[in-house]
């Protein structure tokens, strides 16, 4: 069984996000970029399949500029064994993700999609639904864990009532929660192997996809500043100030 995963490239998530000066965008100048936690999550997964003899092959897919080649890397470093680069200069919608994702699935034909379940960039969290909607696959998301019996998938998700373990006919779409798997390092000998794989690259226009803007960036605004606390002397003025200046009671 061969297994697509998909990577993005994002601000690492221990950087400090700043917010450019015009409010046009995030600064992204000098900052360091990583992959996108929940997509190292999802080449876990697809790796340990591998591992366990399920899967046969692991796809890597990163859609974007020439640097999301370096993410894509990372994951052959992780265990993947070749990569796709969709080449763009912008990062398109969710909705064109998915539809270029539904043409090289339509390619590769295989029998596991794996995606984060968001990108902690823009929290969409769409674009495996829509890919599972595009190509009527069935789909198991936020999955805590993935089991595969035969020709189905059984995924467990975290409800708001507890825990619910569904059964999906492969191939399917599952986007992973954080609670999946625990990532590795990648060794230094994986990382220099990871160099000899094979990367792929192609174009929109090459998968007949044409990317459209549906919406329009206005403004960035950083989250405002958290205030300091202040001492009370008396649990009756905790009472109070909670009432009257923090309306909470």
């Amino acid at each position: 069984m061969k297994i697509l995963v998909t990577v993005k490239r994002v601000i690492d998530y221990n950087v400090r996000v700043r917010v450019r000066s015009d409010r046009r965008d995030v600064d992204l100048d000098n900052v360091k970029m990583a992959m996108n936690p929940f997509c190292e999550i999802a080449v876990e997964e697809a790796v340990r399949l591998k591992e366990a003899g399920i899967a046969s092959e692991v796809v890597v897919i990163s859609i974007g500029p020439d640097e999301v080649q370096e993410q894509i890397r990372a994951a052959l470093a992780l265990g993947a064994d070749r990569g796709i680069h969709v080449r763009t200069e912008h990062l398109p919608e969710p909705l064109s993700v998915a539809r270029l994702l539904a043409r090289l699935v339509e390619q590769e034909q295989p029998g596991l999609v794996i995606l984060g379940k968001q990108g902690i960039d823009a929290d969409h969290n769409q674009t495996g639904q829509m890919l599972a909607a595009l190509t009527g696959m069935g789909q198991g998301t936020f999955a805590s864990a993935v089991n595969i019996e035969g020709q189905e998938a059984l995924v467990t998700r975290e409800v708001d009532g507890g825990l619910q373990t569904i059964a999906l006919r492969l191939p399917a779409v599952v986007t992973t929660d954080l609670r999946l798997n625990e990532p590795r390092y990648a060794s230094l000998p994986n990382i220099m192997k990871a160099k000899k794989k094979p990367l792929e690259s192609c174009t929109p226009d090459a998968l007949g996809v044409s990317l459209k803007s549906h919406s329009e960036l206005l403004s960035v605004t950083p989250p405002a500043e958290r205030q300091g606390g202040i001492m009370v002397s008396s649990v009756e003025e905790l009472v109070d100030k909670l009432k009257h200046d923090a309306k909470v009671i």
